[in-house]
């Protein structure tokens, strides 16, 4: 994931400033997104949605658990004597504990994502707070393999600055 850097401010007059600035500057940054009263609303940002960074850890962990939930579960059936399914043959009883096997790891996809929180979900949080006390915020995508212009930003004197998608 590409660095982004949220700037925060208190005036929309510097968030104008700074989005014309940044509209004239070389390389021109991928994206610049305001956010605040009569701007772009906060759950329009996919960057700032915490619940799409869920979905995504939940379908990379879904590519691990499947596949090891169906070995688990056809395993298990192999190497137990227990013969819950054996009225389906000496086939389908593994194949079905492989089956919910992999059904288990499905629902641990969704139970290890929800439980894991990331330092980019904090992030975003003490962005939403700040949101909801009036200040504005901007989204800097800069281009590729250019850094965010830092200068700039620190001419609009913002409140904070934070930085999304840092290793």
């Amino acid at each position: 994931m590409a660095l982004s850097v949220v700037v925060v401010l208190e005036d929309r007059k510097r968030l104008e400033a700074l989005r014309q600035k940044l509209a004239v500057q070389d390389p021109p940054p991928l994206a610049v997104v305001a956010i605040g009263n009569g701007e772009t609303e906060l759950a329009s940002v996919e960057r700032l949605d915490p619940a799409a960074g869920r979905r995504q850890r939940q379908k990379t962990m879904m590519r691990w658990l499947l596949p090891f939930g169906f070995l688990a579960g056809f395993t298990f059936t192999q190497i137990t004597d227990l013969h819950t399914f054996s009225a389906l043959g000496p086939w389908a009883e593994p194949l079905i504990g492989g089956l919910l096997g992999l059904g288990s790891g499905w629902m641990g996809s969704f139970a290890a994502a929800a439980s894991v929180t990331s330092e980019e979900d904090d992030r975003i949080r003490i962005l939403r707070n700040r949101l909801q006390e009036g200040n504005w915020l901007l989204l800097i995508d800069p281009a590729p393999g250019s850094e965010p212009p830092w200068g700039l930003i620190q001419q609009a004197r913002p409140k904070a600055v934070v930085r999304l998608g840092e290793s």
